[in-house]
């Protein structure tokens, strides 16, 4: 009688451990849904402290998951950053460097691929702008190009083109929705979210127009900055004053023959226009000049972006109350990221491209039930050439040799976030000279602290910032006395990095860079 009852009591602790082993990890291989929006700004994201709007359902990430302060980018522009994410390697080595007519290599290991190896069914709903069709992918359904953000068309399997009205967020959802409800589940599913929003020229939902019309935006501290000892910064073309488009980006007096406007139904230009022709007639009726029309510039700027920006997190708390009613939600990894970090008036710039922290810092939360603790923030540099092999280790898949970034996996957990070795400096590469905006093609290193960086193709200069005393990158401070030291130890960090990294164009630069 003791025995069986002793008996009982093993088994019973026996399985309290096996079910607590259960809640201290999560299963082998859980779903993952990549989110992947087109140059959102942290500053426009209400987890990161944004003054400018409230993003509620990108907010649910952080609050249910963590969030990166420290996202990188290795080069700031948006198909270089697609190709990243599917390759884990640097844009030099991938060979996708610039937005142009390059065709991606899909013969190389890629993250979607190996994903499909490690058991998963594959799929790609919306933006992939990378001038190949989708590979590794069981199923995709893409924009081609840029696409439209009204009745868009969208190149599907095998390869028809279809042309379906609606808005590209609520498009994009809804297809995401689709392969989710008639996808095999007997397999574990990764899907990739590429979102339009909210990428250049900002045009939000029917329903979000003229949403901030009554919220005055100040222009940021260092909006009529004079690029004082920086001459890349005073060379380039991306300024809200010279270079934004009063039709095509700002809408006043719209062409609707144009490619951006030709494609709506007679409702929904109606609506359109309505809202627009308020907005030509107001600046006409100002007359402005000076300061005053920079920043009636920069105010509709932002109106549209915001109210874009708007339009994309509704779809984003669309899909995920869909994992929450469809009971998906307890084993699907969430990311939300950006492909790079966007302007938003400060230096009086939009666009991204620099080296400086708008642009290259990327919005990066990550849902991950029973290992992210809800509430998380990490400090640590992530680069996203660590994006791939994070998502491979996620599911349980064996990370490809070339893949250069490292998984963030161990940073995640407590435990082993403070035993793992982690990476003091981040490598920085931009190339695309002299179209669209005329900035220099530069690299560069950031640590924690201290930026530098180097610009070349006419540019021939470099530039140090202490980022703990100057965060707005305005005081470059290379060459200054007392500076000698720190410039050396950066270079030598810098020439390292290119090293490991097999940057070995940079490294034929560096060695006749100017001193």
């Amino acid at each position: 009688m003791k025995r069986s009852f002793f008996f009982q009591i093993l088994v019973a602790l026996l399985a309290i451990g096996q079910l607590q082993a259960l809640a201290d990890s999560p299963p082998k291989q859980p779903n993952i849904i990549f989110i992947f929006s087109d140059d959102h700004a942290y500053q426009a994201i209400s987890a990161y402290g944004s003054k400018l709007t409230t993003t509620p359902n990108i907010d649910r990430l952080a609050k249910e998951g963590g969030l990166f302060k420290n996202a990188l980018v290795t080069n700031s522009i948006c198909g270089p950053s697609r190709a990243t994410l599917l390759t884990g390697k640097y844009s030099h080595m991938n060979g996708y460097k610039r937005n142009d007519r390059t065709l991606f290599d899909t013969s190389q290991a890629l993250l979607s691929r190996t994903l499909q190896q490690t058991g998963y069914q594959t799929a790609w709903v919306g933006k992939m702008h990378l001038n190949s069709l989708p590979a590794g992918f069981d199923y995709w359904n893409v924009l081609p190009g840029q696409g439209h953000y009204y009745n868009p068309d969208f190149i599907s399997m095998p390869h028809d083109t279809t042309r379906y009205k609606g808005y590209v967020s609520d498009l994009i959802t809804q297809f995401s929705i689709d392969f989710l409800e008639k996808r095999d589940t007997e397999k574990p599913f990764f899907m990739i979210v590429g979102h339009k929003a909210t990428h250049r020229e900002w045009l939000p939902d029917l329903q979000d127009l003229g949403s901030f019309d009554q919220v005055k935006i100040p222009v940021p501290d260092n909006f009529y900055d004079d690029y004082k000892g920086r001459n890349s910064a005073a060379h380039q073309d991306m300024t809200l004053d010279k270079t934004m488009r009063l039709k095509e980006d700002l809408k006043v007096d719209i062409d609707y023959k144009s490619w951006i406007y030709n494609r709506f139904d007679p409702e929904q230009k109606k609506i359109f226009k309505a809202y627009y022709d308020g907005v030509s007639e107001d600046f006409h009726s100002k007359n402005l000049s000076g300061k005053a029309l920079i920043e009636w510039k920069y105010q509709r700027y932002m109106n549209d972006y915001l109210s874009t920006a708007k339009s994309l997190d509704r779809n984003i708390g669309k899909l995920l109350d869909y994992l929450d009613e469809s009971g998906l939600a307890q084993n699907t990894i969430v990311i939300y990221a950006s492909d790079q970090g966007f302007y938003l008036g400060e230096h009086g710039w939009f666009d991204k491209r620099f080296i400086y922290e708008e642009s290259l810092k990327t919005p990066f939360l990550i849902r991950y039930p029973g290992v992210v603790k809800p509430g998380s923030q990490y400090d640590q540099m992530m680069l996203n050439i660590d994006w791939a092999p994070s998502m491979i280790e996620m599911a349980g898949g064996k990370i490809p040799d070339g893949m250069q970034g490292k998984s963030f996996v161990p940073l995640l957990r407590p435990q082993s976030a403070a035993k793992t070795p982690w990476r003091k400096e981040a490598y920085y590469h931009y190339y695309e000279y002299p179209q669209p905006h005329r900035v220099h093609p530069h690299f560069g290193l950031r640590t924690n602290r201290y930026k530098i960086a180097y610009f070349y193709k006419g540019g021939d200069s470099w530039e140090l910032y202490d980022l703990q005393k100057d965060p707005s990158e305005m005081k470059n401070i290379y060459g200054q006395k007392g500076t000698e030291k720190l410039t050396a130890d950066l270079k030598a960090k810098l020439k390292k990095l290119m090293q490991e990294y097999k940057d070995t164009e940079a490294l034929e630069i560096l060695a006749t860079a100017k001193p």
